[in-house]
């Protein structure tokens, strides 16, 4: 990659009072960053242990507390303060220290401590991933951390075969050997009730648990039926991050390459299943082979429906093969820029919905498939993971697949010019609403779960990621970040848009990014680098001010602003196109 030294620098020098939404943006960045800073004093201590009962569980276990600094290395790589990485920092510290000292008593495999090497022990991806969530893109902010760096790639041998104690991975049939795995290796027998649910605890009079059980016996009864967890499942395709994020950290093939052979090995069982991606693979490679040939068996499959959900005394239906898989594809799509990984996601939505039927004379589209065929039919189509699929391939017939067309799409296409005032008085709104509350809480440590302040946790990044970087926001989904372009302090040498600076990406298409950049400070010029992508990924070809055009040819642009200066640039770019990189532009 280019040097940026070696980029044309494009010059804003036309005066613009500053607009409502730019004042709006800075200042939802600065109050986030002070609330966040009342939030780690209210329920973090001294350590940086959060001040609640650690407990093992799928309802509140180590990933609920850690999901407490969720969206904070987001916050910190769009500009917030540095304090904001070093809290998020103590808190990370505090937690891996925290639940490397907690142990079950009933669990087995937790019975010697919930983490072990700094990384849960045994559980499935949609745990790991809300839990490593902030992690992930600490290296956004903070890649130079020598922490962050030996995490990162022993994190990801912990599925390349490459750690003794952990034979998460098949490398031959290029499987993960269950759907809970960890540092302990991978559990290869039926998983009951209590390795979910954790150890008996009191909760009536004590706790409000936000999964709505009354008692233990509920959460046990919440957890009955999981039991088919033995082979491949889709969700640890969310164990991808790993690997890309050592790649994009060393550069080192080995980890692309375990990436990509892992990832086609689920195209290919997609391609073997008719298209649509299979959510049980056996030991042995088979499809379904673990679950008696079935397909659709396994935890969370597209057969997955809980008998009693105890609340609520209904059935639940519990298919979440569509939910974050798609994002697995996408680690692909970004070493590769091969737009076949999203597209087979955009077949298996096609084929599932050709299922529909005419039911009391509505169209009726199903979302699960069992021993009977397909089944919970529902009015609206099958598109899990639509919304993503669109942003990744910009292919406008996928919107239809949505009930509606959200308004941070319509406001890109030119339809709703009163989004982003909106959306950030919105964010400054939830950000009151969830200080107040924290005011307000009556609990004390000794009657918290871990994941009561994850409502109010103050770091609400979606709407900045949005309109700053037109992307996709990252969530507790555990993947990386996708975005068009991203900002960076040559002054400070640090990730973020420069203080007093504003951006506001206007327009997305496949090879065009509309942004406006406003200095806000009358007094202070300002640079900022303009980089293509989250990790460099996209090359920015063409930048374009007014009727004057500037061939850059690079993944980043340099932008000199004049005091109370702002301007509007269209640049043309080349999406997926270079290989990701957690670097910053000058290194």
């Amino acid at each position: 990659m280019t040097p940026t030294s070696q980029a044309p620098v494009i010059r804003i020098d036309t005066l613009l009072s500053p607009p409502h939404w730019a004042l709006l943006e800075r200042e939802l960045i600065r109050a986030q960053s002070a609330a966040i800073e009342e939030f780690f004093d209210h329920y973090f201590d001294d350590r940086g242990y959060l001040l609640c009962v650690p407990r093992w569980g799928g309802d509140d276990g180590p990933d609920d507390a850690a999901e407490n600094l969720l969206n904070w290395t987001t916050l910190s790589a769009l500009g917030a303060p540095d304090r904001i990485i070093e809290l998020y920092r103590k808190g990370w510290e505090g937690h891996l220290r925290q639940y490397t000292e907690a142990r079950a008593v009933d669990v087995p495999f937790a019975r010697d401590g919930m983490y072990y090497k700094e990384f849960p022990v045994c559980f499935d991806w949609f745990h790991h991933g809300e839990g490593l969530s902030a992690f992930f893109l600490q290296g956004l902010a903070d890649p130079g951390d020598l922490k962050f760096q030996q995490r990162t790639r022993r994190f990801a041998g912990l599925y390349m075969d490459e750690d003794p104690q952990a034979k998460n991975y098949d490398p031959e049939r290029r499987l993960i050997r269950s759907m809970f795995n960890g540092s302990r290796g991978p559990l290869l027998r039926r998983a009951t009730a209590l390795d979910w649910a954790g150890d008996p605890i009191e909760v009536e009079g004590r706790f409000q648990p936000l999964h709505r059980e009354r008692n233990y016996a509920e959460m046990l009864e919440h957890f009955q039926d999981y039991n088919d967890v033995v082979g491949d499942n889709p969700l640890n395709l969310g164990a991808t991050t790993l690997g890309f994020n050592a790649f994009a950290l060393t550069g080192e093939a080995k980890y692309r390459d375990w990436l990509l052979g892992y990832v086609d090995a689920w195209v290919e069982r997609t391609a073997a299943n008719d298209g649509i991606i299979p959510s049980n693979i056996g030991l042995d490679g088979t499809i379904g082979g673990a679950c008696g040939g079935k397909r659709y068996g396994g935890v969370y499959g597209w057969g997955f429906t809980v008998n009693v959900a105890p609340y609520t005394g209904e059935v639940a239906h519990r298919n979440c093969v569509g939910q974050r898989t798609l994002y697995g594809f996408a680690n692909a799509l970004l070493l590769t820029g091969d737009q076949k990984y999203v597209n087979l996601w955009r077949e298996m939505l096609g084929r599932v919905n050709a299922n529909a039927r005419v039911i009391d004379g509505q169209t009726r589209y199903p979302h699960m498939h069992g021993d009977n065929g397909w089944y919970d039919y529902r009015a609206e189509k099958f598109s899990s993971g639509a919304l993503e699929l669109y942003y990744l391939s910009l292919d406008r017939d996928v919107l239809d697949l949505l009930p509606t067309k959200p308004r941070w799409i319509s406001y890109l296409d030119g339809e709703d010019a009163s989004y982003p005032v909106e959306a950030l008085q919105e964010g400054l709104l939830t950000l009151r609403g969830r200080v107040e509350e924290m005011r307000r809480d009556p609990t004390t440590p000794d009657t918290r779960l871990s994941d009561d302040p994850n409502y109010l946790n103050p770091a609400i990044t979606e709407t900045l990621t949005r309109l700053m970087l037109g992307g996709l926001p990252t969530g507790r989904d555990g993947y990386p970040l996708h975005c068009r372009l991203r900002y960076f302090d040559p002054v400070q040498q640090r990730a973020g848009i420069p203080a007093d600076v504003a951006a506001l990406v206007e327009k997305l298409t496949a090879d065009e990014v509309v942004v406006t950049l406003v200095n806000i400070s009358p007094v202070h010029p300002r640079t900022v680098i303009v980089q293509g992508g989250a990790y460099g990924e996209h090359e920015i070809v063409e930048v374009r001010q007014g009727d004057t055009a500037t061939e850059v040819g690079h993944a980043h642009v340099t932008v000199h602003l004049a005091p109370g200066a702002g301007g509007r640039l269209r640049l043309r770019t080349k999406r997926y196109v270079n290989q990701p990189t957690l670097a910053f532009p000058w290194t």
